[in-house]
């Protein structure tokens, strides 16, 4: 939620001038209370100029009449002002040309990201302060996801940049209908390409090789967030392996290819994602044991069966949607830890991840205990970690550190 701020200005400090004032830089909006926070909710925005449009970015101004930052408006949308930059300089369209350039370069000269992967994240929405623009890099490809009219209004422009920084071709922009609506986004605005885009491209990561199919695939098409955790889950990985809710193999061909473990199971309902999975290990020319299900149905199954593995790895997709759905989802993921904790042999090793922002990360280590107790085991607990560094937090916005993967051996 916004945090809310004293106001930074003495007592005694000249009265501002009022809403409309010539001295305010047009097109404006002003806040009606302090937040740092980039989503300024409706009860939130006071004033508007007359020349201010939707899609704009626009200057924005504290309550108290002073320069504040400059974000991009949408008076319609849910979160009608979207600050970007804070701060009492100038901010134009230039400023966001340089900032989406700087978060390129931060991946690829920093980061050097480019020495083990060839699928990794280029913006990270709020975390580069491009609110809505989120693009993944896949090979020669860029998997463009936009959730805000201001980003939308500008991805005609930004693409050819993007393209010369990362030495990209191609491009798929994806939205979501109704986040469309909402924003008001015209599918007839998508910008045109001069050649289809791939429907699938080919990635490696830690000498692993996927391939992305950006028809059938979830979000921006592969979770590349999980990157450090798959290379990492390969070399802890040992002995019996089940990857439960596998999505297209990731940790699975991790423990297969990197730990080297020869008794690798997959399980996942989607039977798309499991052929996508199947074709990955083709691609590593190896086999593993893949199995379409649903991940509670089958665990039960299995501890009917008395089947135990030495390493399992949970990674269901997100259960928590919006603040509405918060008790269900946690419901499901007491009950799918349960079942999957029951799985794992005494001493063996259990990693399970929530990509649910609106869980915290102690709040999901406090339910995952809980429920191994319940079952008559302990948990001892060997890390937290999230997702790799071209994934970012910032600091006002610490609720975007939605992935949580909890390591831990079962005692």
């Amino acid at each position: 939620m916004p945090r809310p701020y004293p106001s930074r200005y003495p007592s005694n400090a000249p009265k501002p001038p009022p809403p409309g004032s010539e001295t305010w830089v047009r097109p404006w909006a002003q806040m009606k209370y302090y937040s740092y926070h980039p989503a300024i909710f409706p009860n939130m925005v006071g004033a508007i100029s007359s020349d201010a449009g939707a899609g704009d970015l626009v200057n924005v101004y504290d309550k108290e009449g002073q320069p504040f930052g400059a974000g991009f408006l949408n008076p319609k949308a849910r979160v009608p002002l979207r600050v970007i930059h804070h701060g009492i300089t100038p901010f134009g369209e230039a400023d966001l040309d340089a900032r989406l350039v700087q978060a390129v370069r931060m991946r690829k000269e920093m980061l050097k990201l480019d020495a083990t992967t060839n699928a990794y994240r280029v913006i990270h929405s709020d975390a580069d302060g491009l609110s809505g623009l989120i693009v993944d890099r896949y090979d020669d490809t860029l998997s463009i996801l936009i959730t805000t009219l201001g980003v939308w209004r500008r991805i005609r422009r930004w693409l050819p940049l993007l393209h010369k920084e990362l030495g990209t071709s191609s491009h798929v922009i994806q939205t979501d209908p109704d986040i469309s609506l909402i924003e008001s986004m015209r599918i007839s605005d998508v910008p045109e390409v001069d050649d289809p885009a791939p429907k699938t491209v080919r990635i490696r990561e830690n000498d692993v090789r996927f391939a992305v199919n950006f028809e059938d695939g979830h979000k921006t098409g592969f979770f590349c967030d999980q990157r450090d955790n798959r290379l990492k889950f390969g070399q802890l990985a040992k002995g019996r392996v089940l990857d439960l809710c596998t999505y297209t193999g990731g940790f699975a061909l991790a423990a297969k290819l990197i730990g080297k473990c020869e008794d690798v199971t997959g399980v996942d309902l989607d039977e798309k994602a499991i052929a996508q999975a199947k074709q990955n290990a083709n691609l590593n020319q190896t086999k593993l044991n893949w199995t379409q299900g649903d991940a509670f149905g089958w665990s039960r199954q299995m501890i009917k069966n008395g089947e135990l593995w030495d390493t399992v790895v949970l990674d269901p997709p997100k259960l928590i949607h919006h603040r509405d759905t918060l008790e269900e989802g946690i419901f499901k993921y007491r009950d799918l830890n349960g079942l999957a904790i029951q799985l794992v042999k005494r001493g063996g090793l259990f990693v399970t991840c929530s990509c649910s922002g609106l869980i915290s990360t102690e709040e999901f280590e406090e339910l995952v205990m809980g429920v191994a107790h319940r079952h008559g085991r302990k948990l001892q607990i060997l890390d937290r970690t999230g997702p790799g560094l071209d994934h970012p937090v910032m600091s006002n916005c610490p609720e975007s550190r939605y992935l949580k993967v909890i390591w831990s051996i079962v005692v």
